[in-house]
């Protein structure tokens, strides 16, 4: 089997770390890793495949001789070293906004449009956590029976806004149980056993920008403009796993039952649906799995070509580091990529 020099940048944060743990399991075939990071965790060493790695500084030199570059810094830094990276040779794969709207840059979600990594020139977009469990629930729908409209509300656990957030909420769970004032640093509001219909920032049509997103990814990953599509996503007190509450509006009327057999045999998704034993995905029990949860799947009352659902993920794993992942297998298992050495 061949082997590829990997980087990770952003290698200290939680979707670094969960790089690191999705390769392992998947025994991604890598002969070597680098871990990069700020000058904030240079010297910080982290286990990988048995071996302790120390974390070095993200440079322009950093990426000489990788194969495959998988980012989760935030948008700035992808902005500056993923060029960069490109330019040296890496195929970068990027798990911030900086390019997923980007005519140029490929928005994959390996279940719904795979074939559009080949035709990347370096960097290839990782979707936003909410809109990838969205497309892979609703693709396999919509290529039998062609969706019209997608309303949303999106339950997001705080590990969505990284470490910091995961503290907080940990820290302020403990100030309200023992009574004691919370003073909120992450978000505008409190979040201990509260709720923040505000995700990003507000934009000019009162939509908020992660709002924004789903609308605009989920339309450039399955290919089509004309899916009317409104969400509201919500900040709730949970430490991992987003869960949506989805209508969809088709072209003709498809029955629950005909959904449920449809995603039963859909790449990626599991489909857990009893209401008589109280039955239906949740955030608690899809952490740390790699399927799209699907529940709850039922007639839409308000209109008669409609369904209800719920959906759950892991929104570190299939959510971020799993989809980036299985993006780069796709690229090996297609022979889109070689090795450095075998390209010379």
């Amino acid at each position: 089997m061949k082997g590829y020099k990997v980087a990770i940048v952003g290698a200290t944060g939680l979707v670094g770390r969960e790089f690191i743990k999705v390769l392992e399991q998947r025994n991604f075939p890598m002969t070597s890793i680098q871990l990069l990071a700020s000058d904030r965790s240079v010297g910080k060493r982290l286990f990988v495949t048995h071996r302790e790695i120390e974390v070095k500084e993200t440079v322009p030199e950093s990426f000489k001789g990788i194969d495959i570059a998988l980012f989760s810094a935030g948008a700035e830094i992808s902005r500056y070293f993923s060029p960069i990276a490109a330019q040296s040779g890496a195929v970068v794969i990027d798990n911030s906004s900086a390019f997923r709207m980007m005519d140029t840059v490929p928005l994959v979600v390996p279940e719904v449009n795979p074939e559009d990594i080949k035709w990347h020139r370096g960097i290839i977009a990782n979707p936003n956590c909410s809109t990838i469990q969205t497309v892979v629930a609703l693709y396999p729908l919509h290529k039998v029976n062609p969706i019209k409209r997608i309303i949303a509300a999106t339950y997001q656990a705080v590990s969505g806004t990284g470490s910091a957030a995961v503290d907080e909420l940990t820290a302020q769970v403990k100030q309200v149980l023992d009574g004691q004032t919370t003073i909120p640093h992450v978000y505008p509001h409190q979040i201990a056993f509260n709720v923040l219909p505000e995700i990003d920032v507000f934009l000019d049509n009162g939509y908020t920008k992660e709002e924004w997103k789903l609308v605009e990814e989920t339309r450039k990953i399955m290919h089509t403009d004309d899916i009317a599509i409104s969400a509201t996503c919500v900040r709730v007190p949970v430490f991992t796993g987003h869960s949506m509450a989805v209508n969809i509006e088709f072209s003709q009327p498809m029955s629950p039952d005909e959904a449920e057999r449809i995603l039963a045999q859909a790449p990626g998704v599991k489909v857990i649906d009893d209401p008589v034993i109280s039955l239906y995905p949740q955030p608690w029990s899809a952490t740390g799995t790699d399927e799209v949860f699907v529940g709850r799947i039922r007639r839409d009352v308000s209109h008669p070509n409609g369904l209800v659902m719920w959906i759950a993920a892991d929104n570190l794993r299939k959510g971020a580091a799993l989809n980036t992942v299985q993006i780069a297998e796709e690229m090996i298992k297609r022979e889109w990529i070689r090795p450095t050495r075998a390209r010379k």
